[in-house]
């Protein structure tokens, strides 16, 4: 088979016409290694050489591509590429070119990843060692790097977050509110001793003066609808779901 053709494409390909009328994409990784500006003749057994290398680089240029899009740990881009059906031989090729470049790297990933959570969410530490978990990262490089986040920093965000949540929350029952606001706070990955040292520095509103606020609310509202005993029945059970009882007195 003889080249007639060489055109180039964009993202480092050439489009190759040969004589049979076939035409095949390369990537310039696969032009230089075979020599094929200069070669003219290819034979069978050549092409599929250069079939299959250029596959390989295929696989290792996707590879890069994502990992420069979004930072991922190697198993995220392993499965990322699997997802693709790419062989599974290629994928190992590609990823351990790419380690020994150190564009993959799980030790630097794991520091992005925590800096990053730190910086754009209220996640606590235990949250984020648990979504770094999931990605398959070593359990000693988590350990050493979420060192970061120390007690310090996760005290002054718990106090963020208890004061966000009383100033939203401010229809709520105290002790359903301080529930809430802690249930909250464990979710997100915080350590429960301290949590517990920082929510008893709050009080949590008084109970019977939001039940008054509350009752009165609710009354203007559903007094247009209901009456005796049933309207009492109707905000006694909106009140219940706010963790607040009222008694008038």
């Amino acid at each position: 088979m003889k080249i007639i053709k060489y055109k180039k494409g964009t993202k480092g390909r050439y489009k190759i016409l040969l004589d049979n009328d076939n035409e095949i994409v390369l990537y310039e990784d696969v032009i230089l290694k075979y020599n094929l500006l200069l070669t003219k003749e290819i034979d069978e057994k050549t092409l599929i050489e250069i079939d299959k290398y250029n596959q390989e680089c295929d696989v290792y240029y996707t590879a890069l591509n994502s990992i420069n899009a979004r930072f991922k740990s190697v198993y995220e881009l392993k499965q990322s590429l699997l997802k693709k059906e790419y062989p599974s031989d290629l994928v190992d090729k590609a990823i351990n070119k790419l380690l020994d470049q150190g564009y993959l790297n799980d030790r630097m990933f794991t520091r992005s990843y925590i800096n990053n959570q730190i910086i754009t969410t209220n996640k606590g530490p235990y949250k984020i060692m648990k979504e770094l978990n999931e990605k398959k990262i070593d359990s000693d490089t988590i350990n050493e790097e979420i060192r970061i986040f120390t007690d310090e920093e996760q005290i002054t965000r718990i106090k963020k977050l208890i004061e966000k949540g009383i100033k939203t929350n401010h229809n709520r029952g105290g002790v359903v509110l301080k529930q809430k606001i802690y249930n909250d706070l464990k979710l997100n990955g915080y350590d429960i001793g301290l949590i517990n040292s920082v929510i008893a520095e709050y009080t949590f509103g008084n109970d019977k003066e939001i039940a008054k606020k509350e009752y009165d609310k609710l009354y203007r509202k559903y007094s247009k609808k209901y009456s005796g005993y049933e309207l009492e029945n109707k905000i006694r059970e909106k009140l219940y779901q706010k963790g607040l009882k009222y008694e008038e007195e």
